[in-house]
């Protein structure tokens, strides 16, 4: 399969879905899934490239292989690379394991485009190209919500308007990466919410107060002064 879409679309958490569907289904023995990455599977001197890209193949035998970033074991412009060693290697596997083998590439849209261009034996071999749109501010807002809830946090009433606020004012800025950026958001405000009841605390204080972000944990961000919080967030 080929996965297209910009950074916390959730390419990652659907390859981990379909290895865990493929094994419940019976196409696959062991359901796990081997996330990597360039650096993982090229290495830096002659004979190096090899047994690296080998040790992860066997690693991901019975499961699912997912290379984020695929674009990157191809660079055409560099004749000491030993990237083409690699993909070399991944083809042949792919082409004698394919009932023990699942390979997911993913990537940005365009250069996964100019990566199966230049590379025509991996075109042949994903038959399933799917792309990840970004997210609608509104659904972002509800994945907000969400990952929240799954810490047992929730937003007092003004903060959800706040944060909704802050979805539209940082995906106009640099480095905004959909869900992830929305993650990282809300790691800084539960920060700032524990900083903010340690330091006005006047004695002991309820659930309520502990699991509650209210609005100016959000609003403190320096989103709303035109600052970038966090590069690649």
């Amino acid at each position: 399969m080929s996965f297209t879409g910009n950074p916390g679309t959730g390419k990652t958490t659907l390859a981990l879905r379909m290895a865990n569907i493929l094994h419940r289904l019976g196409y696959i023995r062991k359901g796990h899934l081997v996330s990597v990455t360039r650096d993982d599977l090229i290495g830096q001197y002659i004979g190096h490239t090899t047994p690296k890209t080998k040790e992860v193949l066997k690693r991901a035998t019975g499961g699912v292989l997912f290379i984020d970033e695929a674009y990157y074991l191809s660079r055409p412009d560099n004749e000491r690379d030993y990237g083409q060693e690699a993909i070399e290697i991944l083809l042949q596997v792919m082409e004698n394991n394919r009932e023990d083998l699942v390979v997911i590439l993913a990537g940005y849209s365009d250069r996964m485009d100019q990566f199966f261009t230049s590379n025509p034996g991996f075109r042949s071999r994903f038959a399933h190209h799917i792309d990840f749109p970004d997210y609608a501010n509104e659904e972002l807002l509800s994945i907000s919500e969400n990952m929240l809830a799954r810490q047992n946090y929730h937003f007092a009433a003004d903060a959800k308007t706040v944060m909704a606020s802050y979805i539209e004012a940082r995906r106009q800025q640099p480095h905004f990466a959909n869900a992830r950026s929305i993650r990282n958001a809300l790691d800084r405000a539960r920060l700032r919410q524990a900083n903010r009841l340690f330091i006005s605390a006047k004695g002991p204080l309820d659930a309520e107060a502990l699991l509650t972000i209210a609005a100016e944990d959000i609003a403190a961000s320096r989103v709303f002064s035109g600052g970038i919080e966090q590069k690649k967030a």
